[in-house]
């Protein structure tokens, strides 16, 4: 890890030992309720840790304080799109070895990351006495960030949709490849049927032209009306961009690389779409009991 890093670390965590201790919100917090969205996918390969990495870069530079949660537990690598080496992971915190805040890694725009362990399947399915554990841990943050992003898995394991149904906000990310389309559709019908989420948040990734992207957006809102009776927001669309390979390469966002580009203002425009703060937000269903606390409504200084 570089020095400035370690020194951001060192220094979030300082904070994070003051807070406890103290009980006192941190001072730049705009949100008098912390937003917990996830950002998932049906289908891998869709751009979703891409857009969990670049949208946590432009809430952090609007002042936000953002937290990632890397909640692929199984292949984790969303560290590497913020040029971060963690020496810890999540895998550390389930075994008892270390507590999530000795985990945290911070980004030189001040993004907090929690990163996972990779190539390790024992994590890949947490327990109840491992979801008591992480919910323990988080209740303890509850007052410090203003938004909590989850980058979950791609798929429908039982990871995937235990964080989508802790989260408030559930972005569904795809791109205009009929198979993606499909798997987006088979995630949402999952989360409806069984969980009953009605509500979603599209971003279609990988667009040649605004028209293509509403033209996805369409058609999952036509089968879901059709057959599931869901509601679906359409966020925005990011253009397909060639640097997004040079940014993972080097291991940077593309908004940070290339600020003027039109995915860095894709990514602003769906930042505005998301309205933070603009309505209150409560925990949804008795699988969310465990971030009541990480949610709770706080009284502004």
């Amino acid at each position: 890890m570089e020095h400035g890093k370690e020194r951001d670390q060192a220094g979030t965590l300082r904070a994070l030992s003051l807070e406890l201790q103290t009980g006192s919100p941190a001072p730049e917090k705009l949100l008098k309720t912390a937003r917990v969205l996830s950002v998932t996918s049906g289908k891998g390969g869709v751009g979703k840790t891409v857009c969990t990495a670049n949208l946590a870069l432009v809430m952090a530079r609007r002042g936000y304080r953002v937290l990632v949660i890397d909640a692929d537990l199984g292949l984790a690598n969303i560290d590497l799109y913020f040029g971060l080496s963690p020496r810890y992971n999540l895998n550390h915190f389930f075994s008892g070895e270390k507590q999530l805040e000795e985990i945290f890694l911070t980004t030189d725009d001040g993004i907090v990351v929690l990163p996972a362990g990779s190539g390790i399947q024992k994590y890949t399915h947490l327990d109840s006495a491992q979801k008591l554990h992480l919910m323990e841990g988080l209740e303890l943050l509850h007052d410090w960030f203003d938004i909590v992003l989850i980058d979950t898995e791609a798929g429908i394991s039982e990871n995937v949709t235990y964080f989508n149904v802790a989260a408030q906000d559930i972005l569904v990310v795809t791109t205009p490849e009929p198979t993606a389309i499909s798997d987006a559709y088979a995630l949402m019908k999952l989360l409806s049927t069984r969980f009953y989420e009605k509500r979603f948040k599209l971003i279609v990734n990988s667009v040649t032209s605004e028209n293509e992207a509403l033209d996805v957006y369409h058609k999952l809102s036509m089968v879901s009306s059709r057959f599931i009776d869901i509601s679906i927001d359409f966020l925005g669309s990011i253009p397909q961009d060639k640097r997004f390979t040079d940014s993972v390469r080097k291991q940077k966002t593309l908004v940070e690389l290339y600020p003027e580009s039109k995915p860095s203002a894709a990514f602003a425009e769906i930042l505005e779409n998301l309205a933070l703060g603009s309505e209150k937000q409560f925990p949804k269903g008795t699988q969310q009991l465990f971030w009541n606390k990480l949610l709770s409504t706080k009284e502004t200084n």
